[in-house]
């Protein structure tokens, strides 16, 4: 997984304060030669930090690593599971006695409290480490600045603010929840030049080519949830799993990877268990705005209509509250559509295939009619690239500017 700093955007605004030092030294005051030892380390911590892309959730993904006064790592680790020791405990584990007056570059402000494990501030100082490099602070009110403060209770030196980009580029759904209560939502688009997703009769398998949809799988895979519709089960009668077939994971067996939940909006509940992702035995929520009658074979979420329809915004309130941090999108126009107006999309990620599909094939996403260019969604493109014969294009949007 390559980093993009712009990644890390939520559509809360700015996540400066994020990454703020709390009192801890910048290395920006530090010479020249110190810094670059510290970005050397914090790049390795953070790529030890991508291995935990797909099972990490809800927590973040953390990576850690442990250098001696001869610039050599003793130990490194990474979060793998939640419940499971954290980074900075394997790296330390690996380390032993070593780690007394070593230093600790941290992806993410090491915990300060008890969860299901205990606070890893805690274990640094009781390894006696003289340093701890921290790349950005933890959002989690729970800790934010807290770690911090704990570790320079005890002595110990602690300098922030190093790779923070990056680092909040490992996390943009953790960050995202823990700011707003919502999950980051990415929404993809498989479509033509023109700008289709299907012909006139529906049919659009396939589109795009097998390494575009090799490229979804990850995404699935490194998901809490995948969102769609009730028009895009009853159209395709999708799985929406991660496919072993397609996937194609070099580091990670398959059976390590969690699939993700499925959430279907269907505002009039009114779909049959006959469907694949009904009654395959991997969790499936139903999302309509009146209680069901029929909960024996499925989960139910009950949310609030608006216009007729699931209110979308509190829709993702409630999937941030079941601590989902990313959330993918694989639906109709209609919800597409609906996601944007409501302002609740991040990322909008389109495959494009270098086919044309005809003036009556249907289109990509339903937006009522605007007639100010003051009215129009904006986004920005952040990556450009070919995937095999098809154009991989994510935009970020300026969701503050979102219609309401």
């Amino acid at each position: 997984m390559s980093i993009n700093t712009t990644h890390a955007h939520i559509n809360s605004g700015s996540n400066t304060d994020v990454g703020k030092n709390h009192s801890s030294s910048s290395t920006s005051d530090l010479p020249s030669k110190a810094v670059e030892i510290d970005y050397y380390w914090m790049a390795k911590a953070i790529r030890l930090a991508q291995k935990g892309r797909y099972t990490t959730s809800p927590n973040p993904r953390v990576g850690c690593v442990i250098v001696n006064n001869n610039n050599e790592s003793i130990g490194q680790g990474f979060h793998v599971q939640a419940g499971t020791p954290h980074a900075e405990v394997h790296a330390l584990r690996e380390a032993g006695k070593s780690a007394k007056g070593a230093t600790a570059y941290v992806t993410l402000e090491p915990c300060s409290h008890y969860g299901r494990t205990p606070p890893c501030a805690e274990a640094l100082i009781k390894a006696q480490v003289s340093r701890v490099v921290i790349a950005m602070t933890d959002p989690n009110p729970n800790v934010s600045g807290n770690g911090i403060r704990m570790l320079q209770d005890a002595g110990i030196e602690v300098s922030s603010d190093i790779m923070s980009a990056e680092s909040a580029a490992l996390n943009p759904g953790f960050i995202k929840r823990m700011l707003t209560g919502k999950p980051y939502v990415r929404v993809k688009l498989g479509i033509s030049v023109d700008g289709k997703i299907a012909l006139q009769n529906g049919n659009s398998q396939w589109i795009t080519g097998p390494e575009a949809r090799r490229d979804v799988q990850h995404y699935r895979a490194q998901s809490c949830a995948v969102l769609t519709g009730s028009g895009t089960v009853k159209a395709d009668n999708p799985s929406l799993l991660v496919r072993s077939g397609e996937a194609k994971f070099t580091d990670y067996p398959l059976e390590a990877i969690r699939q993700p939940v499925r959430i279907i909006v269907n505002s009039a509940d009114d779909l049959s268990r006959d469907y694949t992702c009904m009654n395959d035995g991997h969790p499936t929520f139903v999302v309509s705005t009146q209680n069901s009658a029929d909960t024996d074979n499925r989960q139910h979420l009950t949310v609030d209509a608006m216009n007729g329809k699931v209110d979308i915004s509190k829709l993702m309130l409630q999937l941030g509250d079941m601590q989902f941090n990313e959330v993918w999108v694989e639906a109709g126009p209609g919800l597409v559509g609906a996601l944007l107006m409501a302002g609740e999309v991040d990322e909008l990620i389109c495959y494009q295939a270098p086919k044309l599909l005809g003036d009556k094939g249907v289109s990509m996403v339903s937006l009522p009619t605007f007639t100010e260019l003051n009215q129009a969604i904006e986004l920005s493109l952040i990556e450009s690239r070919q995937i095999g014969n098809d154009i991989k294009l994510r935009y970020l949007l300026n969701t503050l500017n979102a219609p309401q």
